[in-house]
């Protein structure tokens, strides 16, 4: 059993494997000092969005800060960058699962982002399981046989660089709670791993390396940056050892990359285009005004418009103040039995990734091994050097017009049942405890599942036309709906559909969709249906 916490300290779940080693007296009363002194802070962020969306409501655009000019104006640059950091060209993601660390580690990246947050569904059990490998993995006892097939998995020799992303600040973790109110997700995840893995990660020359999601504001950077100074100082490591590349994945932030690299100068290492939740957070934050309706996502690609302009944006900021500038995920994944099929998704990533290393992107994501190595022969043949930090795109000159320039294209049925379709199997996974689902030949996280819900919500809203002329209304929704789940359905045979989650998955996108008012992340009622 877990032993009994401090006055104050409450965990409210029922026994996990493993919980009594990760959750000790001690860690929970390092996460519960974490909670004291930046909670009430980060509340305060959060109603802070919540009031700027009250102007984009009322039609106001994001802009950059004259309150900060003089932050993007001056001479600056990031402390330096750790050595094991400067060489990033392919990174690879995935939940936090004991077979994903491994298999991730082996898989000739460079980087394996470990990922409490889009790729992980948060039961409490994932949580415990995923901090409990980890922790194996800088103790030296990651290695393990699978159960039901006998296969061995162990760390090869110079496996990839661990970092880990927690999840972001919105989310809770409503099974330990500090002085009756629940503690951070943030803080819980961050507090966990350095309270257990810090120090001993540091003794093998690692760098304590986090990827930090879905900020909109320098100052919810800067909180980011207390909790470092903080934490460094509570554990003795010295200021500055740990490090963070910040995903700029929400709209607002694009307008702030700057007094982002400026409030976390001594402690961040690049910023990231977290491609998908940007699209999220386009659609989220101008979802109301008309100007702004989204053509079929399928359209939305990064070489145009909106996304073209904040990628070359920050790759010019990155590299200005000496910081990476890291591209985007490709979630593409082998088609087993069509070759064809398989060489066209593979020149999909190939193309994109040749885009981003020209752009002077300093490396990449990927989703799936078995793109590793088309990534890195790109970044190889166009990236000769570690990085890029010598191509300062002076030719670059974004606008913040540019960076609300729509996308032009068609609206189409096609587009609405994709959205469903997609949306709904992800969510039905999502509740079974699966943060990253393979879906049509691509690797979905919740990014995907935020994407598709949004995207139809917006278009009820605002009763968007389709190409043939027919606008979107609730009974076509409705229509769609019901039509896609047979389809799903069919797919995955009755067994699987009836067995599954899909009554409340298919109630969840349905109640989102339908709403009259928009709901910031659809992982938060959906958080409340898991254990």
């Amino acid at each position: 059993m877990t032993a009994q916490p401090a006055a104050g300290i409450q965990v409210q779940a029922g026994e996990r494997p493993r919980q009594a080693e990760i959750l000790t007296p001690a860690a929970l009363e390092f996460v519960a000092d974490l909670h004291r002194r930046f909670d009430s802070r980060r509340r305060e962020l959060l109603a802070r969005r919540m009031e700027r969306q009250k102007l984009f409501d009322a039609g106001q655009t994001p802009h950059f800060l004259t309150e900060t000019k003089s932050v993007r104006d001056g001479d600056w640059t990031v402390a330096a960058v750790p050595p094991d950091l400067l060489d990033r060209r392919v990174e690879i993601t995935g939940p936090v699962d004991r077979k994903m660390i491994v298999n991730a580690l082996n898989s000739g990246a460079k980087v394996f982002m470990a990922d409490f947050e889009d790729a992980t569904s948060p039961s409490f059990a994932n949580m415990i399981e995923g901090q409990a490998n980890l922790k194996d993995r800088w103790e030296g006892r990651i290695d393990f046989t699978d159960p039901a097939t006998g296969k061995a998995y162990a760390v090869k020799a110079d496996p990839a660089v661990l970092m880990v992303r927690p999840r972001g600040w919105h989310l809770p973790e409503r099974h330990v709670t500090v002085d009756g109110r629940e503690v951070s997700g943030s803080l819980f995840d961050f507090g966990l791993y350095v309270f257990h893995n810090a120090k001993a990660q540091m003794a093998r020359g690692a760098t304590v390396a986090f990827y930090l999601p879905k900020m909109e504001s320098h100052l919810e950077a800067r909180l980011w940056d207390e909790v470092f100074s903080h934490a460094e100082s509570a554990l003795g490591v010295p200021h500055g050892s740990f490090k963070a590349t910040v995903l700029i994945e929400t709209l607002p932030a694009a307008f702030e990359m700057d007094e982002i690299l400026y409030e976390l100068r001594d402690h961040i290492v690049g910023l990231n285009c977290g491609r998908w939740d940007y699209i999220f957070s386009f659609i989220k934050r101008l979802g109301k005004n008309p100007a702004f309706l989204t053509p079929d996502r399928s359209v939305m690609t990064m070489g145009q418009a909106f996304l073209n302009a904040y990628s070359l944006l920050l790759i010019k900021t990155c590299h200005r103040r000496g910081a990476f500038a890291m591209g985007g995920m490709a979630a593409q994944i082998p088609v087993k039995g069509d070759a064809h099929a398989n060489d066209a998704a593979f020149a999909k990533v190939r193309a994109d990734k040749e885009r981003e290393a020209s752009n002077g992107h300093d490396g990449t994501w990927v989703a799936h091994p078995d793109l590793v190595p088309i990534a890195m022969e790109v970044f190889d043949r166009l990236m000769p050097g570690p990085n890029q930090l010598s191509v300062t795109r002076d030719d670059v000159d974004v606008t913040a017009s540019d960076l609300v320039e729509m996308h032009r294209g068609e609206r189409t049925e096609t587009g609405l049942r994709e959205n469903i379709r997609v949306g709904v199997q992800y969510i039905e996974a999502w509740l079974r405890g699966r943060g990253a689902v393979p879906i049509y030949n691509l690797m979905e996280d919740a990014a995907t599942a935020e994407i598709s819900r949004a995207q139809v919500w917006q278009w009820i809203n605002l009763k968007a036309k389709l190409a043939d002329g027919r606008e979107v209304a609730p009974d076509m929704f409705r229509a769609a709906l019901e039509g896609e789940m047979e389809r799903v359905k069919g797919e995955v045979g009755a067994a699987a559909y009836e067995g599954g989650r899909f009554p409340e998955a298919i109630e969840l996108f349905s109640d989102m969709s339908l709403a009259p008012t928009f709901e910031e992340f659809l992982t938060l009622p959906a958080y409340r249906l898991i254990d």
